[in-house]
């Protein structure tokens, strides 16, 4: 269910002349989706980071051990 303030967004949208709907509504959409990519780009980066940083706590407790 949409929110008050997202309804009353749409509702001013809708009083634009088509053409600037139609651009609003693909702004909007490139967003969201922009906002996804960025999400999953964060969410991969922080894998590999988190998988770095054991490797890195690893070999350092494997080169305590040698000492």
């Amino acid at each position: 269910m949409a929110t008050d303030i997202l309804k009353r967004a749409f509702a001013e949208a809708a009083k634009l002349p088509e053409a600037e709907q139609r651009a609003f509504a693909a702004w909007i959409l490139d967003e969201l989706i922009n906002e996804q990519r960025w999400a999953k780009l964060l969410q991969e980066s922080q894998e590999v980071l988190s998988r770095l940083a054991d490797e890195a706590l690893a070999e350092q407790d494997r080169a305590d051990g040698a000492a």
